[in-house]
């Protein structure tokens, strides 16, 4: 008995739905006669004419094609063909972002706010096209934040990684960062030099060495999820290090809010592309968009 296999062209060009992109491909429709049953079987660039069900069998099809808006065929787990998207959201607020100290690798855990804002960025992530994954630092207040967002995004275990970690700050961790060119300022001038080799006294990482872990442990999880959509939780300063990269003539990330909204794609040859950057307004309409300290160059 032949099966019919449909192509349907897929067509972006009003790049309405950014994921996409531009690109015209064929999704592809099983009919089986017998039961009159449609069902989805990928998506491809070219037409074959036989299509292996399984390893045991090979049929031969009968073709048909028609083309259509690729709107009206999207769905939640439709694969990005050509990258993957890379969601990275910053921890929720804690006590010391409200107080303006520095955490750096210090395991501080969120704050009421930051409860709440993590709420509402799980909220809004879990109507937004399907997530596959969840990675988040080993630090309590990022992996706070991804089990929120883990809980309203199908349940999905969160990868702890210690490479998503904030900047080791050394000695200046722990000190309020007002008080901090007082209390430690060999710390302090280190931290503000200009000199990005410069390593910071007490075990700090240098500007070189965050952006360096940064961009590896993207490289690393990123190339695991080709055609996927995935969230990590993070931090401040790490994720300045992936505007750095995507846009490295670009103008100053200014601060990194708390739940900030960035989005990202990785392609096959590395290339790194920004797509959002510090969305907030899912804080904007929830009322808990807060002031707290953190996410710039003594960052949290």
């Amino acid at each position: 008995m032949n099966h019919i296999l449909m192509s349907v062209k897929l067509n972006n060009s009003n790049n309405i739905y950014k994921p996409f992109h531009s690109f015209t491909s064929h999704l592809l429709l099983l009919l089986s006669p017998s039961s009159s049953s449609l069902r989805f079987v990928g998506v491809t660039k070219a037409l074959p004419t036989t299509f292996t069900l399984n390893s045991h069998s090979t049929h031969s099809f009968i073709m048909a094609q028609s083309s259509i808006n690729h709107d009206s065929l999207l769905s939640d787990s439709y694969p990005y063909l050509e990258y993957a998207e890379i969601v990275v959201v910053r921890h929720g607020e804690t006590a010391w972002n409200a107080d303006g100290r520095i955490q750096g690798h210090l395991d501080v855990e969120l704050n009421e706010a930051g409860r709440q804002q993590a709420a509402s960025v799980a909220d809004r992530l879990s109507k937004e096209p399907k997530i596959s994954a969840i990675y988040s630092s080993d630090l309590h207040r990022a992996f706070e934040t991804a089990q929120t967002i883990a809980s309203r995004c199908g349940g999905l275990e969160v990868i702890k990684d210690y490479d998503l970690r904030e900047r080791h700050l050394g000695d200046l961790q722990g000190l309020v960062s007002r008080e901090a060119a007082k209390t430690n300022p060999m710390a302090y001038k280190a931290l503000i030099s200009k000199n990005e080799d410069q390593e910071l006294p007490g075990g700090g990482e240098s500007i070189v060495q965050l952006y360096d872990r940064c961009t590896s442990a993207l490289l690393r999880i990123g190339s695991k999820h080709k055609g996927e959509r995935i969230v990590i939780v993070t931090h401040g300063g790490f994720i300045r290090s992936l505007y750095k990269w995507a846009c490295p003539n670009g103008r100053p990330s200014g601060k990194i809010h708390n739940t900030s909204v960035n989005v990202f794609h990785l392609y096959d040859d590395d290339k790194w592309t920004l797509k959002v950057w510090g969305d907030i307004s899912h804080l904007h309409q929830t009322g808990y968009l807060q002031s707290g300290f953190g996410g710039d160059r003594t960052s949290a």
